[in-house]
């Protein structure tokens, strides 16, 4: 038997064809545009997913026999405003995860209803990327859109919308949104007054492996499948990467370096840190985890080698930097070109490079940008240690993890064994495997981890570059809290 997974990302749309015995036969990428209608804004076209989704089924089971696919599961960017009419139409472009127009109604929420509060309710206090924020927002600037919003979803919910015509959420995903109670799996009743919405307006929650219904006849024949295929609830984008590394049950770990960078610890219990610096959400096989969450990861070091220096070749800019350099370098950067989320909650935080000198190399800014997203992690990771968890070995994936010497950085600025995936397919994967898991071919999530997440290879950490890199993580602690208070200036 076949399922599919899909990643629905902030640039493309990922289909995969994956068996039960976790034998990948296909792989369909569509890219899509982002829009940046202004500095620090992020909003994409529901129906360019739409589109992609219309395009990529049909290559992906070309030559396959379609009777055979049971099941569909798709992991997506979290936290995008998705509004539908009462015709079930999208209202305005979905406000992505990414935007951060909503400062002033991130302070509303963290200064006038509270951070306390926020987290008695939700488990969580607001950020910019979260979703509520984007409906006070939305309330404030398009008042005419706001009052015809009668479905509130999220990117990979309209997807399943797309398949299934149900309106569904499951609750990794609608963790991210600060309208829901996390502990208790529920809509917050309090937060969703506060953001002037009713219950009507949300979608049905269910667990992500959990069935909410099949592909509709009408879509089946567009896609080419049979009708009685099943579609999951599905995860968050984080949640769904976590279970394709086998990251569930009590104390895994998963290091993500893709256009955003996570840290991810899964947990069979709920926990909150007591300062709020970690997202504590809901996991996709059904039990909770703590995540920190940056904005710019593996897009910094593209950033710089595309849109500066001019160069697609990445593997050539890192021979560059030798031995001798790695823990040596005297230029710091700091990873805000989007704000940043975790753990410092600040969306005028910005990209800044500082300490170089005449004698600074084209090589040491781009080794600057590699550790500078790697102190960056180590931030959310110091705040999970803080709190007792060990944290001495990690699952690694995402499009950074593919670097030989990005991979050695983090595991010495760590001081933690990195573990890389046999099969790093991201949410996508585990979106197949939620699937399986609905359709009976495993008893659960942790079930189907085991039997199909292995590991490939090992970067530990090495003594002599752990100490060099504590004294360089001790130096760039020091950065933000120095230019913080300039950047709401130079706005």
């Amino acid at each position: 038997m076949y399922y599919i997974g899909i990643d629905l990302g902030t640039s493309s749309l990922k289909l995969l064809l994956m068996d039960a015995a976790g034998t990948i036969h296909n792989t369909v990428t569509k890219e899509y545009p982002l829009e940046f209608p202004q500095p620090g804004w992020s909003q994409q076209n529901p129906g360019d997913w739409e589109k992609a989704l219309l395009e990529g089924f049909p290559e992906l089971i070309e030559g396959f026999d379609a009777g055979l696919i049971r099941g569909i599961g798709c992991g997506g960017q979290m936290h995008g405003l998705v509004v539908l009419d009462e015709n079930d139409n999208v209202i305005r472009p979905a406000i992505l995860w990414n935007d951060g127009r909503t400062a002033k109604q991130v302070d509303y929420l963290n200064e006038v209803i509270g951070k306390e509060k926020l987290s008695q309710l939700t488990a969580n206090i607001a950020f910019a990327g979260f979703t509520a924020p984007k409906i006070l927002w939305m309330e404030e600037n398009e008042p005419e859109n706001f009052a015809r919003i009668a479905k509130i979803m999220l990117p990979k919910d309209y997807i399943n919308y797309i398949l299934t015509g149900v309106h569904s959420c499951d609750y990794s995903d609608a963790s991210g949104m600060l309208l829901l109670d996390v502990e208790h799996k529920c809509w917050s009743k309090e937060m969703l007054e506060i953001c002037h919405i009713s219950e009507a307006q949300m979608p049905k929650l269910f667990e992500s492996y959990e069935c909410i219904g099949c592909v509709t006849p009408e879509m089946a024949q567009k896609l080419g499948l049979p009708a009685n295929v099943k579609v999951v609830a599905g995860a968050g984008d984080n949640a769904a990467a976590a279970v394709g590394t086998g990251v569930v049950g009590e104390g895994g770990c998963n290091i993500s370096l893709g256009t955003s960078g996570t840290v991810f610890i899964s947990s069979e219990k709920f926990g909150v840190d007591d300062t709020n610096s970690l997202h504590a959400f809901a996991h996709a096989d059904g039990g909770w985890h703590l995540m920190g969450c940056m904005l710019s990861a593996a897009s910094c070091n593209k950033w710089l080698l595309e849109d500066i220096l001019g160069t697609s070749d990445h593997a050539a800019e890192q021979a560059a930097i030798t031995e001798a350099k790695l823990g040596e370098n005297h230029v710091f950067f700091l990873p805000y070109l989007m704000g940043e989320r975790s753990p410092i909650n600040d969306s005028n935080a910005r990209g800044t490079l500082i300490g170089m000198t005449m004698d600074t190399s084209r090589a040491d800014v781009v080794q600057a940008v590699l550790e500078g997203v790697a102190f960056a992690i180590r931030d959310s990771v110091e705040v999970a240690r803080s709190l007792g968890i060990a944290i001495n070995t990690s699952k690694i994936c995402g499009g950074g993890a593919k670097s030989p010497l990005w991979k050695r950085i983090f595991a010495n600025v760590l001081n933690c064994e990195l573990q890389v995936p046999v099969s790093e397919q991201g949410p996508g994967m585990g979106g197949a495997m939620l699937a399986m898991v609905a359709c009976g071919e495993y008893a659960s999530v942790k079930d189907c981890c085991k039997a199909l997440c292995s590991v490939a290879s090992t970067v530990k950490p090495e003594p002599d570059l752990v100490a060099k890199y504590e004294a360089r993580y001790a130096q760039f602690r020091k950065i933000y809290p120095a230019v913080r208070a300039i950047f709401p200036e130079i706005q």
